[in-house]
């Protein structure tokens, strides 16, 4: 039995799974509505992303890609700058393309999503009031108008794959839609500003940083309730919990 490929969790928790055999991701999803996003947006995306080897409802099997994650939330970059500058290219390209035809998140849900899991922060005395409310006033800064652009929508440092210097591809497209770009270089360089400068090089066009900025504290307000019911610590070193602190 010494050519049987292990298996390897990477991702598990009440709505989704991903475990690895080989060279193998077999991603299973309770709700079919995502996968079907992922697999539009993979095929409509003008930057490298894993092949689709087979969909059988509710699992999709997809090719691994070569090299690794740029990065780690919570952990110390190992990647060069030149490829976080890599990053930002593809980030560039991708936006540059024309947005998928479905709709995006409003300006309205975003301002709604902050007020809804604020409130709940403070109701629930999960984070110190003034931390909350601090970076609430920061995350403010993102709400306003934007232009929609093909956005990835959940572009964490661990989905942008390369080797060496060269991004070899990006994963987990289901949030994939007309946004704001900002967000996604927001979520690049989340818990890592020490490469933001790198990823707006390779973007190659002048952003705004505070929106970036308020774009960090908005997604990390917005992710501590999720992590915390999906088993997960948002006040593990190095994340959301640090990011909310390194803000103020």
């Amino acid at each position: 039995m010494a050519d049987v490929e292990d298996v390897q969790v990477v991702v598990a928790h009440q709505e989704r799974a991903t475990v690895r055999v080989g060279e193998v991701f077999l991603k299973i999803d309770a709700d079919q509505r995502r996968t079907d996003v992922e697999v539009e947006a993979m095929a409509r995306a003008p930057i490298p992303t894993p092949q689709v080897l087979w969909r059988k409802p509710p699992v999709l099997a997809l090719a691994g890609l070569p090299g690794s994650a740029l990065g780690r939330l919570g952990e110390p970059p190992t990647s060069s700058p030149k490829a976080w500058s890599a990053a930002g290219a593809a980030v560039r390209t991708l936006h540059d393309a024309a947005p998928p035809p479905w709709p995006g998140r409003t300006l309205d849900e975003v301002a709604s999503s902050l007020e809804r899991e604020c409130t709940w922060l403070l109701a629930n005395d999960v984070l110190p009031a003034d931390l909350v409310t601090r970076n609430r006033r920061i995350a403010e800064a993102a709400l306003r108008p934007w232009t929609p652009v093909f956005m990835h929508g959940d572009l964490q440092v661990a989905h942008v794959f390369v080797d060496g210097d060269r991004v070899t591809g990006v994963v987990d497209w289901s949030e994939a839609g007309p946004g704001d770009g900002l967000y996604d270089l927001a979520s690049l360089t989340l818990g890592h500003r020490e490469h933001l400068g790198d990823v707006i090089a390779g973007y190659g066009a002048e952003v705004e940083v505070d929106v970036i900025r308020a774009w960090w504290s908005w997604r990390s307000l917005i992710a501590v309730r999720w992590l915390v019911e999906h088993g997960f610590d948002p006040a593990a070193p190095g994340c959301e919990v640090d990011v909310l602190r390194s803000q103020v």
